[in-house]
Order: C-alpha cells, then sequence, then structure tokens
C-alpha cells in the first residue's frame, strides 16, 4: 500500500535527522541494498554500520517531498552538512518489500562527499 510505503520512508528519514540509527534500523529489510554515485552496501549489518558513519557527515536532514507508487516510494530530500559541504540535495528511490526497505538508490552529485566515502562506505 503506498500511503504506507510513503509514511515508512519518512519515518526512515526522520530517524536519520534524529541520528536515531537503533530507530532506522527497525526499518530496514534483511536483505537490503544501498546504491550510491560513491559506493554500494548488500545487507542489514553492512547498511546500518554504513549509517553509523553517514549522520556524521550532516547536521540535519529535511524532507521536501514524498511520492509513492506501488512498492516505490521517490524523496527529495536536503542535508545540511558543515563547510565545504554546505547543502547537499539528494533523491532517493525506495523499495519496499514485506513492509521494510528492501533497496534504496540515490541519486546526487557526488563531489561534494568525495573525500567521505571511504568513512561512509568502509566498515
Amino acid at each position: 500500500m503506498t500511503p504506507n510505503n510513503v509514511y515508512l520512508a519518512r519515518a526512515y528519514y526522520e530517524a536519520l535527522n534524529e541520528k536515531n540509527i537503533a530507530k532506522a534500523e527497525h526499518y530496514l529489510h534483511s536483505e537490503v541494498s544501498l546504491l550510491s554515485p560513491l559506493g554500494s552496501l548488500q545487507g542489514k549489518q553492512e547498511v546500518v554500520q554504513s549509517l553509523h558513519h553517514f549522520v556524521h557527515i550532516y547536521e540535519t536532514l529535511s524532507i521536501r517531498a514524498a511520492l509513492g507508487a506501488g512498492d516505490q516510494v521517490m524523496l527529495v530530500c536536503d542535508l545540511y552538512g558543515p563547510a565545504p559541504i554546505g547543502l547537499f540535495r539528494t533523491a532517493i528511490l525506495l523499495t519496499f518489500k514485506d513492509g521494510k526497505i528492501y533497496s534504496s538508490e540515490l541519486f546526487y552529485d557526488g563531489r561534494p562527499l568525495e573525500k567521505k566515502a571511504n568513512t561512509i562506505f568502509n566498515s
């Protein structure tokens, strides 16, 4: 159901804004995958480990738009990071399975984060 998936997607990213990894982890499927311009991860343990690093590169995260269709939700988010990152805009395509985030594909210009890629994607 799309409205429920939109709610779940918003709740997941609100947990990330709060930097509450335990809460965010609840929304992830055990076989979750993450694909971004800077790397990819497979499995809940790898994704959760990357979240522990990811939440340290931004100060706030806000959802500008959320649209759902079927088992997918598309989000547009703004992240605000310390200099030199500043405003960082991203779009995220989430696919749900069994009421959990099964895949997360991020779309953004990776140049501002290139120096942080090894920190985020290595455990």
